[in-house]
């Protein structure tokens, strides 16, 4: 293949910055619906042309105006043919896969907000996802964990524990997040920055706020080491040991799941510098282990988390 005269050849990174949109989205549209057309590099690295930066903007456009992901990509890829299609968001009155109403163009973050909800709550997925590549394309990635995605999974605990929403509800909902995030942790292990080391102790079992301060740690320039739910403190002390981070942080919802293992958490204190995350910390249990207290949202905390001196 060979490229336009005078178009530049970008890796996926570059890209990413210059569009606002991250690259697992962009690799997404690439994959679902053939929007990006890269060649390989002697290397074996994907480059992008001038051509995909323009239907990625074509396609950002699309979305702003009320179109789901996938009809903005069909609306993209007929005017790259030269076929005319119907840019307008389709009635409401008209057939979809999907039975939740999408967004009116030119929605804000609050109208976003709710058609997210509405759309897990009634496990239609697409929709789901429609809103959140949406988001993702008119918004930071920061801005949708921090004044979306968290906010969302806090109101998901509440009404779970009010009984407004069913286990199974909060769970589709829950793994459809995990989904998505795990997507933005991919590869977040490589690189030469700090190395942090994240887990929940024995007995936790909600990890999606630490996966947030995970991803938006490894766009600060950090390398993370995940060891996820139910981590004997043993095993995260191997760990430790193995790697050698930088930081070790320790998440839990309930104080109750820390407390007992105060005189283990001082230890591993003493082999790395450790944080203490989520409602579960507490000022006195930190002061007690000598551990950092992270107060602040995830994505708060991890962007002024610094490095290390």
């Amino acid at each position: 293949m060979t490229f336009p005269e005078n178009s530049p050849v970008l890796r996926i990174g570059e890209l990413s910055r210059r569009l606002g949109v991250s690259d697992h989205v962009l690799r997404a549209w690439e994959s679902r619906y053939g929007l990006l057309r890269p060649v390989r590099s002697a290397g074996g690295f994907r480059l992008y042309t001038e051509a995909d930066e323009r239907r990625v903007r074509q396609m950002q456009a699309h979305l702003a105006h009320g179109l789901s992901a996938a009809e903005a990509a069909r609306a993209v890829l007929g005017e790259d043919s030269g076929v005319r299609t119907n840019s307008a968001p389709m009635s409401r009155t008209t057939p979809t896969t999907s039975s939740i109403p999408a967004a009116e163009p030119g929605a804000g973050t609050g109208e976003l907000s709710g058609a997210l909800r509405r759309a897990l709550d009634a496990y239609d997925e697409p929709a789901a996802q429609a809103v959140l590549d949406r988001l993702v394309s008119d918004l930071s990635l920061t801005t949708v964990l921090r004044d979306v995605v968290l906010p969302f999974l806090a109101d998901l605990g509440l009404r779970w524990e009010r009984g407004t929403v069913t286990v199974a509800q909060e769970h589709f909902a829950s793994n459809v997040i995990r989904g998505r995030l795990a997507g933005l942790a991919r590869g977040w292990g490589n690189g030469h920055g700090p190395r942090a080391v994240l887990a929940c102790p024995p007995g936790e079992h909600h990890d999606l706020a630490l996966m947030i301060f995970g991803i938006v740690l490894n766009r600060t320039g950090w390398r993370i080491d995940y060891l996820g739910i139910n981590t004997p403190v043993e095993e995260l002390t191997g760990t430790v040991d193995a790697r050698q981070p930088d930081l070790v942080v320790l998440a839990a919802t309930l104080p109750e799941t820390l407390e007992p293992l105060t005189a283990q958490l001082s230890a591993l204190a003493r082999r790395a510098p450790l944080a203490l995350a989520g409602p579960g910390a507490t000022p006195r249990l930190a002061a007690a282990v000598q551990a950092r207290l992270l107060a602040d949202n995830p994505v708060t905390a991890a962007e002024n988390a610094g490095w290390p001196r």
